[in-house]
């Protein structure tokens, strides 16, 4: 996901969209910890796909 991809969508999308991956984060850090999780690098993509977002949506409320 690029941040080229994000500043078209309005608010609410990424509003959707944020607490959809903020999810899969949570989902992503249960499997970690119990053994689950075989792609570790899951986490860091995610993390930085929510920080794309928040920046996303601070660009938009700016506007």
């Amino acid at each position: 996901m690029n941040y080229t991809d994000l500043k078209d969508k309005n608010l609410n999308e990424l509003q959707v969209l944020l607490k959809e991956k903020k999810v899969l984060l949570f989902e992503l850090k249960a499997k970690l910890k119990t053994m689950q999780l075989t792609n570790t690098s899951e986490l860091r993509a995610t993390k930085k796909d929510i920080a794309r977002i928040q920046t996303a949506i601070t660009a938009a409320k700016a506007n």
